[in-house]
């Protein structure tokens, strides 16, 4: 299927383990002639407040693990907007590995970081987790300041059952203080060649997500489209659409198979909260630094947004 036909909208976005950032809150829609909700903290508060929940995680281990830092600069662009505004807004991303102990204690280090976790009150977004498997993983969140963070248990060894653990914390969008305004210039998000590599990359997951949801594009809205964004970590390329206003519960399906076939291409996956209960997903591609997001809007319409990096094709998580 051919997505600029599929997805008229999207005029032919405009992390992850390594994705730059991985949207964790939604961006909701200017209902009243305001623009969304900001949240304004530094980088430097941003990477504070992420340590700190990495070393509550890390304190209490026993075998204590050595921290092996991952990835680019922690502090990249909030990728896969769904408001259909670009702006200022950054993340701040970091990754760890939990090295220097055996391979079969990686499912150990996973489940303690969770329990630590716990014990600061923050919410386990992930279920109940069969410990019975080799390899599990955790998604948490803080519920004062809604940082994400998750604890990944990778394989080293599947033969010896030994695994690499690995913690994750992303921040919330923020607006550093020295912006003056959270609508940046349009000029920032530079137009994408759709025959680029990664443009063809973002608009073919764009497009299967399109056939899956099975509920049609609406016309195209400022914002929306394929763009490419500039960013410390690197640029990405990033691509939006939105389905027509449709029922409640068909919004619930519409994302409900959204979610089964992240699930069943292999997609990292887990539910993206909104503070107006609003249903969604973000996943993040098994094999490249691609994360999606399927979100339904205060407006009836549901949002898709798709970003990866120019140049990242490695393994990521939502």
């Amino acid at each position: 299927m051919n997505p600029r036909k599929a997805v008229p909208a999207a005029a032919l976005l405009a992390m992850t383990l390594m994705a730059t950032a991985c949207g964790a809150q939604e961006d909701r829609p200017d209902t009243g002639g305001n623009a969304p909700k900001q949240v304004v903290m530094n980088e430097q508060q941003a990477i504070t407040r992420a340590e700190e929940i990495i070393g509550e995680a890390v304190d209490g281990m026993s075998p204590r693990p050595t921290l092996e830092r991952m990835g680019p600069a922690p502090v990249g662009p909030c990728l896969a907007h769904d408001d259909h505004r670009p702006d200022d807004r950054v993340q701040v991303t970091l990754i760890y590995k939990l090295t220097g102990v055996p391979g079969t204690q990686a499912q150990n280090l996973v489940r303690q970081a969770r329990d630590a976790w716990r014990k600061h009150g923050y919410v386990n977004e992930s279920g109940e987790q069969d410990w019975e498997t080799d390899y599990p993983s955790v998604y948490m969140r803080t519920k004062a300041d809604d940082f994400w963070m998750n604890a990944v248990t990778g394989v080293l060894d599947r033969a010896r059952k030994e695994g690499l653990a690995s913690l994750k914390v992303t921040s919330p969008c923020f607006l550093p203080p020295d912006k003056a305004s959270a609508a940046a210039d349009p000029a920032a998000f530079e137009p994408q060649d759709a025959d680029d590599p990664a443009a063809r990359r973002a608009l073919g997951h764009s497009s299967r997500i399109y056939d899956v949801l099975r509920a049609g594009s609406a016309p195209a809205q400022p914002g929306e489209g394929l763009s490419r964004v500039p960013g410390e970590s690197g640029a990405a390329v990033h691509h939006t659409w939105s389905t027509p206003a449709l029922p409640e519960d068909e919004r619930l399906r519409v994302v409900e198979r959204a979610r089964a076939y992240f699930a069943g291409e292999g997609w990292r996956v887990r539910p993206l909260p909104t503070a107006d209960g609003h249903p969604g997903v973000v996943a993040g591609h098994p094999e490249e630094h691609t994360v999606a997001q399927v979100v339904v809007s205060a407006t009836g319409t549901v949002r898709v947004a798709v970003t990866t990096p120019v140049d990242g094709t490695d393994s990521a998580e939502a």
